[in-house]
């Protein structure tokens, strides 16, 4: 990072460096000191669902058993925001309970600084949680490394049920979306090929855990606006702006497919629910400009969105069962790459066309939705992701896991579209 040698051997030493505390005990000064990059989390190219990964949770339930043996780790004091700079016990605290979990390395010195080692070590514990890399040690990663040792250990034997689950061939081409982890991959020869942050079901509109196949692709998609969403957002949005539909693009049809003015509808009645509404491709529309149909009974499936300012956000819990996927162009060139002609550059081209156009998956992709919120990998990462949906059997009640996942945007931003896309079954 360009530091001054001196700095770095005195991190090392357990010197302590020349700076001034403020009077919010933080301290100041214009160098940074080295990191150990041995600590930094590297993305694992080995697929959630392998024989790797199974192996790799097992030796990190006797990792976590040793820990908790010993007696777990301390908690964090709650409440501030720590980073480079602080200076006081809390920090001290806060380095004993990364050296624990191997995220800090000993040797990076015991004082009560907050040093570039102290930031890094923030931000592998960050990357191993599914937390945005801030290394900033915000109340919301404090609360979530306030978690006991116990917990995280029934975790990982929880989980390791799952993961058996699908210890048998599951095909040479696949996709796996894991839903704690609002992450989905594709895999082909049991090696990941690309990766997506996705926005999943909400605590009350959950996504479903199912193994499907991925049928085909819809480019620059119709969204027919299910039923429920008629009546608790739509409706509503028209009594307070009557030009919410055409500023939005979106057409009234009667049962006879005829197209109707909304002046013609009553908007402090039912009587919108009588109408089909199909909201124009585009790429504002509320599926983006791809949608990926996947054979279910629970009408969801897989699309774009205009709102990309969700995969900025460490909780992205926000759909109604359906995924958003980040990156989705990339996604649907590898459901696609098998077929002659459908490389990126066509696929682009088709979508800026704002041509309506589906195209079959020869052969069928089968995608897996799980639920897994810990494993580990065969770089000896441990991984753990909350238990959004209360599915683990257990609880953090009374572990000061109370605020650890909370709606927070990175900029501050809502990032959720007028309408949510919903299911078709609503």
């Amino acid at each position: 990072m360009g530091v001054a040698a001196c700095f770095a051997l005195a991190a090392v030493a357990g010197a302590a460096p020349a700076f001034a505390v403020d009077g919010f005990g933080q301290a100041e000064w214009a160098q940074r000191y080295d990191a150990d990059a041995r600590l930094s989390v590297a993305r694992s190219n080995t697929p959630l669902l392998s024989p790797r990964t199974l192996a790799a949770t097992e030796q990190a339930i006797e990792q976590y058993r040793g820990i908790v043996e010993r007696g777990g780790w301390n908690n964090v004091p709650a409440g501030a925001t720590l980073k480079l700079g602080s200076s006081g016990a809390a920090v001290q605290a806060l380095r004993k309970r990364l050296i624990v979990t191997g995220d800090l390395d000993p040797a990076a010195s015991s004082s009560g600084v907050y040093d570039s080692y102290v930031e890094a070590g923030v931000k592998r514990f960050q990357a191993r949680h599914g937390l945005i890399e801030t290394g900033v040690a915000s109340p919301q990663t404090i609360a979530v490394m306030n978690i006991p040792a116990d917990y995280r250990l029934r975790q990982l034997e929880t989980n390791l049920v799952r993961l058996r689950t699908f210890s048998a061939n599951l095909g040479d081409r696949f996709v796996v979306a894991n839903i704690p982890g609002a992450m989905v991959e594709t895999v082909e020869n049991d090696t990941v090929a690309t990766r997506h942050l996705a926005g999943v079901g909400k605590i009350d509109r959950q996504s479903p855990v199912m193994q499907t196949r991925a049928l085909d692709v819809d480019f620059n998609p119709y969204w027919t606006v299910p039923a429920s969403i008629i009546k608790k957002d739509l409706i509503p949005k028209m009594q307070a702006d009557p030009n919410y539909l055409t500023d939005n693009h979106i057409r009234i049809y009667d049962k006879s497919n005829n197209e109707v003015s909304p002046s013609s509808i009553n908007w402090h009645s039912m009587d919108a629910t009588n109408y089909r509404f199909r909201e124009d491709p585009s790429t504002e529309n509320s599926l983006g400009v791809v949608r990926i149909n996947i054979n279910n009974p629970y009408g969801v499936y897989m699309h774009d969105t205009p709102a990309k300012g969700v995969f900025g956000d460490d909780f992205r819990f926000v759909s109604s069962g359906c995924m958003r996927l980040q990156n989705v162009r990339d996604y649907v060139a590898w459901l696609l790459k098998n077929q002659p002609g459908w490389d990126r550059d066509h696929i682009d081209q088709v979508i800026a066309s704002g041509e309506r156009l589906d195209v079959k998956i020869e052969p069928p992709v089968n995608v897996y939705w799980v639920y897994i919120t810990a494993w580990g990998t065969p770089e000896g990462i441990v991984q753990f992701r909350e238990d959004i949906y209360q599915r683990d059997g257990f609880s953090t009640a009374g572990a000061g896991a109370a605020a650890v996942v909370q709606p927070v945007a990175q900029d501050g931003v809502r990032h959720d579209p007028g309408l949510d896309p919903g299911t078709d079954e609503q």
